[in-house]
């Protein structure tokens, strides 16, 4: 089984920027589709990221394009998100999961989640 480890959230001021990581461990992933999801508290976990298993495909929520950037790095099993131009409504514990799905199907909230990580908590003051 696939797992992940995120880190890299912290305490940041709107406008900062932050970079999480996700480590990948277990069988190869390589073929797996990857995603970065968020859930702020009181609200439902929602999709901010996909990225497809070459890396060459990426989609977004609306509303972090253009401010965040998902990338994956397959000699490492790693996968980053690029947090920029944060947001106080950024504010989220971030999880990275794995998909067996398609990134689109992710991005269209059909796909299937085979693992998450346990998350990394981001604090966007205002």
């Amino acid at each position: 089984q696939v797992q992940l480890v995120e880190s890299g959230g912290g305490l940041v001021q709107a406008g900062d920027s932050l970079r999480l990581s996700c480590a990948i461990t277990g069988r190869p992933y390589e073929t797996y589709a990857l995603a970065w999801l968020r859930q702020a508290p009181g609200k439902e976990r929602e999709f901010v990221a996909s990225i497809d298993w070459s890396g060459q495909t990426t989609y977004y929520a609306d509303s972090v394009k253009g401010r965040f950037t998902c990338s994956r790095d397959n000699a490492k099993n790693m996968v980053y998100l690029q947090m920029n131009s944060l947001k106080p409504e950024d504010t989220a514990a971030y999880f990275c999961a794995v998909s067996s799905s398609h990134a689109y199907d992710l991005f269209r909230g059909t796909g299937e989640i085979l693992n998450w990580g346990k998350g990394t908590l981001v604090t966007v003051s205002s």
